[in-house]
């Protein structure tokens, strides 16, 4: 009887810290971003600093900055709300223009981004840059104490989530495609960055906090680019918390593979694949030579 107590006892303290270390775990990696999450594109500079600026862009979420907003060419459906001027060339507004922002969304920011840095790294990586090298990051906090960059590589986010990265000092992703390996949500990953955030022809997924200013060229965000500085988009397709377009989330054990969808007057093919489905036992070995293994295109979906 003494012995099963014993064991009991055993069991019980270890169940204990390990909830213990997955609560903690959760507590840190997803901070609230109160009123500061309302937005997928935010320029949340002090007083009336911040700025906005989009061009070619398509944006499906709410845009906010505490100052200036410039709208060229631009799709937004969504809200925006500035607090400086606003200026509209040929951009589509499908949602309600508000020329103020509230100060809770400012303060929200910096709560958050003050709240993503406490606890310990689960995961420190050395390395400065990654050129052709793909990385994989496990659920937790993974720290990059300097600054990072990411040229025509493929980050690989394990697990279940939550994910927290914290970049010590810039970040910079060119041709950088970021994967849920297991289908997660883009907004269950934190990017912290102590500096500026740039990104050029990139797949990304997850939220930005930025310390300095957020810069996308080209490429797909999924996810939200929220600064303390301005926010500057070039030909940009942010999705918000949405999967990235045609991409369905993965299920366990599938394999990953990708390529672009035609187009056909503009608008890309969400349709499903039960046509090409059909013809697996005629054209098998030739699918296997078409396929690609990364996103080269906006439009992508997965095949088992």
């Amino acid at each position: 009887m003494k012995s099963c107590l014993k064991y009991f006892s055993t069991c019980l303290l270890g169940i204990a810290a390990l909830l213990g270390g997955v609560s903690t775990a959760f507590a840190a990696a997803a901070p609230p971003l109160g009123t500061a999450g309302d937005f997928v594109v935010l320029s949340a500079a002090p007083g009336v600093g911040g700025a906005v600026s989009t061009t070619a862009s398509t944006i499906t979420g709410n845009v906010g900055s505490s100052g200036a907003v410039s709208l060229t060419d631009t799709n937004i459906t969504g809200n925006v709300n500035h607090g400086g001027v606003l200026t509209n060339v040929t951009s589509t507004i499908s949602g309600v223009i508000t020329p103020s922002l509230n100060v809770s969304v400012v303060t929200d920011f910096n709560a958050a981004y003050a709240a993503l840095g406490q606890g310990a790294c689960d995961t420190t990586i050395p390395t400065a840059a990654f050129t052709g090298t793909p990385l994989s990051v496990a659920s937790g906090v993974t720290c990059f104490p300097a600054a990072v960059t990411f040229t025509n590589s493929v980050l690989t986010l394990t697990g279940n989530g939550p994910w927290i990265l914290r970049v010590g000092a810039g970040l910079t992703g060119t041709s950088m495609t970021v994967v849920m390996a297991n289908g997660g949500n883009a907004c269950n990953v934190f990017w912290q960055v102590g500096a500026a955030a740039t990104l050029t022809t990139s797949v990304f997924q997850g939220n930005i906090l930025a310390q300095a200013a957020i810069t996308t060229t080209g490429g797909v965000f999924a996810g939200r680019a929220l600064a303390g500085a301005g926010v500057t988009m070039t030909s940009t397709i942010v999705t918000g918390c949405s999967a990235l377009p045609g991409a369905p989330a993965c299920k366990a054990k599938e394999r990953l593979v990708c390529k672009p969808i035609k187009k056909d007057g503009g608008k890309h093919d969400d349709d499903d694949d039960d046509d090409d489905d059909d013809d697996d036992d005629d054209d098998g070995d030739k699918k296997k030579h078409n396929k690609k293994s990364l996103p080269t295109a906006p439009w992508w979906h997965m095949w088992k």
